[in-house]
């Protein structure tokens, strides 16, 4: 076998066990949004009125993301040091642990303030967890891809993160399908977190036989002497450090805007069936499965900037005609809404950022610089993003400052993109 054949034959392999990896781990983080969404609020804020349940609900779902800086940040660190395979096997158990302990959880009405207090402990090991997890999928597929092809490489993961949602709001719709109302609300809500424990299982099984890239390898015979701190990514690259920050705000916030806050306000707000907000989604999540990968190729042609700032600019420019339709109450504009705003703009934002982030930084630092940037930007944008839209249509009763609140994220992205380099011909060995 040729050296190049043998070359894909890894970047395949390792492409794989990124997007499964991915898949089962982001299932474990997705569900816990979903849940918040429609069924959260009643369990563990039961005493105060269903709007403001749902803000507490929203509040413990961002309590996750103040986990995933320091995650990112300790979790990126130990992959430079100790290899990228070694983080991939460790947040599989940090995030599926969580997620089955989530679903043993005793209710409020069991155990009265220690279930929300718990919720919130379990939903912090999630976030640290995730922390690491998707930076470490896509640093593992772009460094064992050839230049040329890392953008359709670092694809995998935002593939395997648009089947998370889709099979998380999947098995959601599945039992809220069989079970009544009182059985879903009783113990059937618990079924899609435990079975966290076999998404963990299944997940170990793939990623504990990949390779560590050649690019991580060269770097660490090279750089055997050189002191690597926990912030030398931060020190060596801060210019990709603040531009990764800028460019999350805008993507990250609708990556959780629409899977999370609509979900709730279709639900909520709008008094429609839960099954219309999940099969949104889900058809939504199905349409990124052919368009990340698409995208993904175009950036490695035209370059990353390009694609991610159109995806950016449409994006902002659906959220108006994409509540127009919601208003409608019809399943066919919820729909279209969501196939338009979260399958065909949003994944040109997600796609070529993979590829990006890693370009951004040098490969001995490359996992600490992309995660720790990365979860700080999540931090300050999507795990925010549901708490404030709905506190923002808590106090003016109207969808219209959620727009403009999501209009000036996408105005840091638009900086940070317009200031950052083009990486797509850079050499990351």
């Amino acid at each position: 076998m040729s050296s190049t054949l043998a070359h894909d034959k890894k970047a395949r392999k390792a492409g794989l066990a990124a997007f499964i990896g991915t898949v089962l781990e982001w299932y474990d983080f997705i569900i816990y949004g979903t849940a918040a969404a429609i069924v959260l609020n009643k369990v563990f804020f039961p005493d105060i009125d269903p709007l403001m349940g749902t803000l507490a609900a929203f509040a413990s779902y961002a309590v996750g993301f103040l986990a995933r800086p320091i995650g990112g940040l300790v979790l990126g660190y130990m992959g430079d040091k100790y290899g990228r395979k070694t983080i991939l096997v460790l947040t599989l158990f940090l995030m599926g642990g969580a997620t089955t302990a989530i679903g043993l959880l005793p209710s409020y009405a069991t155990i009265g303030i220690w279930a929300p207090i718990l919720l919130v402990i379990m939903r912090l090991l999630q976030g640290f967890g995730a922390g690491g997890e998707y930076a470490g999928a896509v640093v593992l597929s772009v460094e064992h891809a050839q230049q040329g092809k890392r953008g359709a490489a670092g694809a995998w993961a935002p593939m395997g993160f648009a089947a998370a949602t889709l099979l998380a709001n999947a098995v959601f719709f599945f039992f809220l399908s069989i079970l009544s109302d009182e059985q879903f609300m009783a113990w059937g809500w618990r079924i899609p977190f435990l079975l966290g424990a076999v998404c963990m299982l299944v997940g170990y099984f793939i990623r504990r036989n990949i390779e560590e890239p050649p690019a991580f390898e060269q770097a660490q015979t090279t750089h055997k002497t050189q002191k690597i701190t926990l912030f030398s990514a931060i020190k060596r690259n801060p210019r990709s450090f603040m531009i990764v920050i800028g460019s999350r705000m805008g993507e990250n916030g609708f990556a959780y805007l629409y899977p999370v806050f609509c979900v709730s306000y279709i639900v909520t707000t709008l008094h429609m069936e839960k099954s219309v907000a999940l099969w949104g989604v889900i058809i939504a999540s199905f349409v990124q499965l052919l368009t990340i990968p698409f995208y993904g190729a175009l950036s490695d042609r035209i370059g990353r900037k390009k694609v991610y700032l159109a995806g950016t600019i449409v994006s902002v420019l659906w959220l108006i005609p994409f509540f127009l339709l919601l208003d409608v109450g019809a399943f066919w504009a919820v729909a279209l809404g969501f196939v338009v705003g979260l399958g065909i703009a949003y994944p040109a934002m997600l796609s070529p950022q993979a590829a990006w982030y890693a370009e951004l930084f040098d490969t001995e630092f490359r996992l600490a610089g992309f995660a720790f940037s990365r979860e700080l930007g999540s931090l300050l944008a999507g795990g925010l993003a549901p708490f404030i839209a709905t506190a923002l249509y808590t106090y003016y009763q109207h969808w219209w400052p959620i727009v403009v609140y999501m209009a000036i994220m996408s105005v840091f992205t638009l900086i940070a993109l317009i200031l950052g380099p083009e990486t797509v011909h850079k050499k990351i060995d």
